[in-house]
């Protein structure tokens, strides 16, 4: 298991995790502004206080928007609900039938067709299902875009709800990992985290190295980045610098 630690700067208390990894992510956590460091195993914690008492400003700005968040209503999958494609609003239509399950988009409708008594469970897994799907088809038609561009590789990709990241990169295997929640954003928003994580193939860390490269392939990647942080689809709002 990593070594734990607690960083204490007056109201601001840091939770430190100590993993094998070579720089320092600190991330602040919905619905109270839980803060938490993820270190280099060997780092000493008199860095650690210091680059945590640099980035005060920025955990008291997160934790007020964290707490300020609006709350997600839990979705029951019946007539009439809101759910989002692509940064658009469809009004759900659940309909029984004596087929296999399945999802359709119809105009300002998304229709979701269930066998008759079908769980709660049941309708959440196949919509999550067709997310997943959607997502599919989406992100490698953006590897190939951005492929020649950034001059790398991406070797497989994953899809999965994730609870607090929009995606994930391996250095190692050239795998991305994204989230299916980012069905529910604009298409330019899906596009800002294929970006980002492929760039962390040329660039592992949220560095000066890293940011400019972003602006160099994707100049209003700032914007789209808040575009997806706002709203009820993001994942439990963490934030993350």
């Amino acid at each position: 298991m990593p070594a734990a630690g607690r960083i204490s700067l007056g109201d601001v208390t840091i939770d430190v995790i100590r993993k094998r990894m070579r720089s320092i992510r600190l991330s602040v956590h919905p619905p109270d502004g839980r803060v938490r460091m993820s270190a280099p195993l060997r780092m000493a914690l008199d860095t650690l206080r210091l680059f945590a008492t640099a980035k005060l400003d920025w955990i008291r700005t997160q934790q007020t928007r964290v707490r300020q968040q609006p709350r997600v209503s839990t979705q029951e999958f019946r007539d009439g609900e809101v759910h989002f494609v692509w940064g658009r609003p469809f009004t759900l239509r659940v309909e029984e039938v004596k087929a296999l399950p399945t999802v359709l988009l119809r105009e300002e409708a998304l229709v979701l067709r269930v066998r008759p008594g079908a769980t709660l469970k049941k309708k959440e897994a196949v919509l999550e299902a067709w997310y997943r799907h959607e997502l599919e088809k989406a992100a490698p038609l953006l590897f190939a875009k951005w492929e020649p561009v950034m001059g790398v590789k991406v070797a497989t990709l994953l899809t999965r709800r994730m609870r607090t990241r929009w995606g994930t990169c391996d250095t190692r295997t050239h795998s991305i990992r994204l989230n299916t929640e980012l069905v529910k954003k604009p298409a330019e928003c899906l596009e800002y985290v294929v970006v980002h994580e492929m760039t962390h193939l040329l660039e592992a860390s949220h560095n000066r190295r890293f940011k400019a490269l972003m602006t160099r392939f994707l100049p209003d990647w700032a914007e789209r980045k808040r575009r997806l942080n706002r709203g009820p689809a993001a994942p439990h709002g963490e934030r993350t610098c």
